[in-house]
């Protein structure tokens, strides 16, 4: 898993800000996965900040599951492929980036993380 601190922003229904420091759970070009407790849904347009790197970039939601505990495992895809947003150290070649997105499952990002 890669963790990147990210900030999210939204808006609801009737127009409010949202705003939520949270991080990636698995990033590619093309967007990634994280946990969120604001929420969202299918289809809704967020902004993503990467503040590290000075950059911010429109995305969609792309899937979302909610934990009973009120966490939400969030799927997101950029409005357009973006690389640059994350650290190119860290990604794999765009061809092998479905294949580790496919290997972290929704129910696996909602259980609680144990720390030792």
């Amino acid at each position: 898993m890669l963790q990147i601190p990210v900030i999210v922003q939204a808006k609801t229904r009737d127009g409010k800000d949202l705003r939520e420091n949270t991080q990636t759970v698995v990033v590619n070009a093309h967007g990634g996965l994280l946990k969120l407790k604001m929420e969202v849904k299918t289809g809704q347009p967020i902004l993503l900040i990467n503040e590290r790197a000075k950059i911010q970039q429109n995305c969609h939601v792309v899937r979302v599951e909610t934990s009973e505990a009120g966490n939400s495992a969030v799927a997101f895809e950029f409005d357009q492929p973006t690389p640059q947003f994350w650290p190119s150290c860290f990604l794999p070649p765009i061809g092998d980036a479905r294949l580790i997105a496919a290997q972290v499952t929704f129910p696996q990002l909602l259980r609680p993380s144990r720390v030792k």
